[in-house]
């Protein structure tokens, strides 16, 4: 028996009969006063440290605040925040009086909001000045309006808060209570509701045990931004559950001073996507101490195996790539005690169980390609999609007497168990017979040293039913965009690089690929835009 499957023999998840995060993880470390939760920072250098005892008593002020104002156990309430203490403050509070945050990032839009709003059918919301304008044909259905910063006409202050009780009584939330909700990136159709109850808050803490190895010496840091899931789980609720401070840094990308930042405050666990890591690994940080990194993860989007060499090289630390979604979170992971395969997702969380759903509609395994399945019930699985049965019930594939959660990933799964991603399942091209993933394509464009972002999709052809089109953007724009040259060096370069007849046969380059607010590319527009054309 190997490490691995030790692990997954001796796993044990104890569920509490109750669980709330705000008194049964934030109160019980705040009984140490002196130990840090959180230190924050910005790009002018001005920083704030708080204890767990600091955002225990926050916290309770601003939910004895939303509680006079009526909001009570399952009400919804908006926090868009940047990254900033009050973002953990106030969902710390909401999770304490049991109403549902929904967690967004301010880059969304007046109609972004709206159908976020109408949708939930929030009562509060909690931001800061300059995103108040965004709520305004929404005020008057709302019970409370909280902005952090500053003053807003009709608009509570956080001084309002401060005045409150410094005690309050967190209510205890059943395991199928309604604890948090996320809006998925919306690629195809309107967003989701990805409604997640109290056990997901407390399952959370295995994969931070797992595969970020977190302990409560440990400080996290996550670029994610505050309306992913990924922020909850590595900024909030997984580090946290361990007992580890996170470092929370509100400014730009720049790529030296994410190593300095790792340098000053000591940071144990890097976590970022693909995309910041690509513009990383170049980076020279010679004379940046940064001995006390002893690991790094990415979520979010497949990293390259030419990232994790040149991360390992450049850092002298692992670098981890993970998968998981919004409905259920991380599931599929490589870890620092397992032997990692370049270009794996890994293998599944303890107390994980996985299945393949192969095209033929017949359950698969080791050898097989075909749909991510999870099996369920599963603690980290969400309670559903928010007000709509029907799309929940498209998500579930029931086989004999077992039903699962369909993913909607394609992955290969070889003889050692570990799961490589192939693509969605409606982003696999069909071109003479053979099905091609897009992502190894586009790994594939990528080693090239004149591509900065690619995207592949199928595009209707009449002799081969689809044949491959890639969208490129250059690393360089001042190369020639029209030289063939070009483009049959990229064709070369795939073909050395996969099999051959993966290559894309059509190149387009563009300035940029259209992406949803969270960063992901949307294969869907393009594929449109070339059937439509």
């Amino acid at each position: 028996m190997n490490h691995y499957e030790s692990v997954c023999r001796s796993h044990r998840l104890d569920l509490p009969a109750t669980f709330n995060f705000g008194r049964d993880v934030v109160d019980w470390f705040a009984k140490d006063p002196d130990k840090i939760a959180l230190i924050w920072c910005d790009a002018a250098d001005c920083e704030r440290v708080l204890t767990f005892a600091d955002i225990a008593r926050s916290s309770n002020q601003v939910a004895n605040w939303l509680a006079g104002q009526g909001i009570r156990q399952g009400d919804r309430v908006i926090v868009m925040l940047p990254r900033i203490p009050e973002w953990q403050i106030c969902l710390t509070a909401c999770f304490k009086l049991g109403a549902v945050p929904i967690p967004c990032i301010t880059m969304l839009t007046v109609k972004d909001i709206a159908y976020r709003v109408e949708h939930s059918q929030a009562v509060a919301v909690i931001t800061i000045a300059e995103q108040c304008s965004k709520f305004k044909d929404h005020l008057p259905a709302l019970k409370a309006k909280l902005v952090v910063d500053g003053s807003m006409t009709g608009w509570a202050t956080h001084d309002i808060t401060r005045q409150c009780a410094e005690d309050f009584d967190a209510c205890d939330l059943g395991l199928e209570e309604p604890a948090i909700m996320y809006y998925t990136s919306g690629s195809t159709g309107d967003p989701k509701g990805v409604c997640h109850p109290g056990r997901s808050l407390y399952a959370w803490r295995l994969s931070a045990r797992h595969w970020l190895s977190l302990g409560p010496d440990d400080t996290m840091w996550c670029t994610a931004d505050t309306g992913w899931s990924k922020a909850g789980t590595s900024i909030l609720f997984g580090p946290w559950s361990q007992g580890s401070a996170v470092l929370f840094y509100d400014g730009p990308f720049e790529a030296r001073r994410r190593f300095e930042l790792i340098e000053r405050y000591g940071v144990t666990v890097f976590c970022a996507a693909a995309t910041e890591l690509r513009r990383l690994i170049h980076e020279d940080i010679s004379g940046i101490d940064i001995s006390a990194l002893k690991l790094t993860v990415s979520a979010g989007e497949s990293v390259n195996p030419e990232i994790l060499d040149a991360w390992q090289v450049l850092t002298g630390v692992p670098l981890l790539d993970g998968y998981g979604q919004t409905e259920v979170l991380m599931t599929v992971l490589n870890y620092p005690w397992m032997p990692v395969k370049p270009g794996s997702m890994g293998r599944p969380l303890p107390g994980i169980e996985t299945g393949l759903l192969k095209p033929d509609g017949s359950l698969g395994g080791c050898g097989d390609q075909g749909e991510l399945l999870i099996r369920l019930p599963s603690p980290q699985m969400m309670l559903g999609y928010w007000n709509d049965p029907e799309r929940t019930g498209q998500a579930l594939f029931k086989s004999d007497d077992n039903q699962w959660f369909r993913t909607g990933d394609n992955v290969y799964q070889d003889d050692d168990g570990y799961f490589f991603y192939v693509g969605r399942t409606d982003d696999i091209i069909n071109s003479a017979g053979y099905r091609i993933g897009p992502q190894e394509v586009e790994n594939a464009l990528i080693s090239h040293p004149a591509v900065q972002e690619s995207a592949v999709v199928g595009v209707p052809d009449p002799e081969r039913g689809e044949i491959v089109k890639a969208f490129v953007v250059l690393a360089d724009p001042g190369l020639e965009r029209g030289s063939n040259d070009l483009v049959s060096e990229l064709q070369d370069h795939v073909k050395q690089y996969t099999a051959p007849y993966k290559y894309p046969r059509s190149i387009e380059f563009v300035d940029e690929l259209p992406k949803t607010v969270s960063g992901k590319i949307q294969r869907n527009l393009l594929r449109s835009r070339e059937t439509t054309a």
